[in-house]
């Protein structure tokens, strides 16, 4: 009986234990965090590494435009995404053995806790600010060019800026900002900001056109999102990559129907002839595409998926005669990069 109550005894101090121990995991606080983001590839010769600055959080109802609430709605379901939905800041590495370039810097310190970490995800993924050789600028809004400045300084200090002539002429002149409402000053004086330092140490540079930047890395004009809003096509060997910058913004609704337009473009009708020229030649060229705002990593590829629905969207001023075509998107399958020795392993080796 002595024995019998002892174990008793023990037995009621495991289990007191064990709420315990339940009480205090239970307990810990949630990390609402994400790791450090970054995800590599070798295309060609050449490593690229999407690096990720966070998300932003949109209603999506209230940016779409040429969509009807309805169909938005049922694009939303088949994606199974609820309001708000999150949009990746994605920026582009590029290591051609020779430079090191970066596509975008992401939001900086301006858009809240959710973004700003492309720095991090920089570090992260094996390299430093001043490793950077030369930034190709896609277009001025603030979550591309944000994280050109740390703490008012520039973040890459040994960078030379890329943008187009037309994006600097619109975004960089005070003569642009003072034509219009004051209420819609403030993105043309973060660009004057942002673009200070490198402008005051000689290293910022205008381009024009489609042109070759770099061996590998040539600017493909794609305005209407804003004024020199500009593609960057990456190409090694025989593989190329599409960087597309704002292209494009919410999958769930523009691959089905490409006229589906958001407010954010300064020529919506525009920017939509050349979201829908850039999905029919990625699906016919067979190319990889990488998006801004695509989820992370945004790297995929597109495959024509047969002609809009009808009555999706107001597509004629967009597509003119031609047929309006849908696009299912394949995102790229994770893999780690191989050496360019290495060979797959055998079957028996499994």
């Amino acid at each position: 009986m002595k024995a019998t109550g002892t174990w008793v005894r023990w037995l009621a101090a495991a289990g007191t234990l064990l709420m315990l121990t339940d009480v205090a995991l239970a307990a810990a606080p949630m990390q609402r965090t994400q790791a450090p983001g970054y995800y590599r590839m070798m295309l060609g010769d050449f490593e690229v590494t999407v690096l990720s600055d966070g998300t932003l959080p949109f209603n999506v109802h209230e940016l779409l435009t040429n969509i009807t609430p309805a169909r938005l709605d049922a694009a939303l379901a088949r994606a199974f995404l609820k309001e708000p939905i999150d949009f990746s800041v994605n920026a582009f590495l590029v290591n051609t053995g020779s430079k090191l370039a970066l596509i975008d810097t992401g939001c900086g310190a301006a858009y809240g806790p959710g973004v700003g970490h492309l720095l991090q995800s920089l570090r992260a993924a094996g390299y430093r600010p001043e490793q950077v050789d030369d930034i190709y600028i896609t277009h001025m809004h603030g979550d591309h060019i944000g994280g050109l400045l740390q703490d008012g300084k520039a973040a890459f200090p040994n960078a030379t800026v890329h943008a187009a002539q037309a994006e600097a002429g619109y975004w960089l002149s005070e003569a642009q900002m003072n034509a219009k409402p004051a209420a819609e000053r403030d993105g043309f004086k973060a660009a004057m900001t942002l673009f200070k330092p490198y402008v005051a140490a000689q290293r910022f540079q205008t381009f024009s056109g489609n042109v070759e930047l770099l061996p590998g890395i040539r600017a493909v004009a794609a305005s209407g999102h804003t004024p020199g809003h500009t593609m960057y096509l990456v190409s090694s060997k025989n593989e190329s990559l599409l960087l597309w910058g704002d292209l494009m913004h919410v999958a769930a609704a523009q691959f089905p129907d490409p006229a589906v337009t958001i407010r954010f473009d300064i020529d919506s009708p525009r920017a939509a002839r050349a979201r829908i020229a850039a999905f029919a030649d990625a699906a016919a060229k067979g190319y990889l595409v990488g998006g801004a705002h695509l989820s992370f990593p945004g790297l995929g590829h597109l495959r024509a998926a047969g002609p809009v629905s009808s009555g999706a969207s107001n597509s004629k001023e967009a597509a003119g005669d031609a047929p309006l075509v849908s696009y299912a998107y394949v995102p790229v399958a994770y893999a780690v990069p191989a050496p360019p020795s290495s060979a797959p392993p055998s079957r028996s080796s499994h």
